[in-house]
């Protein structure tokens, strides 16, 4: 693990919020590699066969595009988007259907495409959703995993890093909505006086 601070494509800085901090878990190399091994798994799993990427939105976005990139062949995709977080650091444990499919899954190998997985609820009311449109495959594929924090027994069937059981933002991750466009991952730690600001404001 680096200490230097995430950079986005402008000029070098902590961030703008003032008590807020970032640094550095997983630099843009490391993720650039681990997701071209990821494409050459999936790949070698299903042979020349069509393939289906599901991303979740919004975290997944990035993680999508570039490893539909790396796989070689037929490969579709298409966008679901959940609700389990709102401003706060920790998941709500409360997940609901945001936005649908455009269209059906069943018959097609479906790779669900996910940014982090980390309690397991959102992705087991996903996999329970698409389970019932019978796909021919369902599989998940996640950029980070962190099994520390998991209540439920889903697993991911392609991981690209496990990490420690702290708040990541970057590479699609956000904390209310902001930090996505960081093209490396890194820990945010917010400092005592905005955490003291935002006292009380959990829904």
């Amino acid at each position: 693990m680096t200490t230097k601070q995430l950079k986005t494509n402008a000029a070098p800085r902590q961030t703008e919020h003032v008590h807020e901090s970032v640094r550095v878990l997983i630099p843009r190399e490391r993720i650039k590699k681990r997701i071209k091994q990821l494409a050459h798994e999936i790949r070698r799993d299903f042979g020349d066969q069509p393939l289906h990427l599901v991303g979740v939105l919004k975290g997944a976005v990035f993680f999508l595009a570039d490893l539909a990139r790396q796989i070689p062949g037929e490969v579709s995709f298409d966008f679901i988007a959940v609700s389990s977080y709102g401003d706060e650091m920790h998941s709500s444990g409360q997940v609901r259907l945001t936005r649908d499919l455009d269209s059906s899954i069943e018959g097609k190998i479906v790779i669900v495409v996910e940014d982090i997985l980390d309690t397991g609820m959102t992705m087991h009311y996903l996999l329970s959703i698409f389970q019932q449109r019978k796909p021919l495959h369902l599989r998940v594929a996640a950029l980070l995993d962190k099994p520390e924090r998991r209540i439920t027994a889903v697993q991911a069937d392609y991981v690209g890093f496990r990490i420690p059981n702290e708040f990541v933002v970057g590479y699609g991750l956000d904390y209310a909505e902001r930090y996505r466009n960081l093209l490396d991952v890194g820990i945010l730690t917010i400092g005592k006086a905005e955490k003291r600001k935002r006292k009380g404001s959990k829904k």
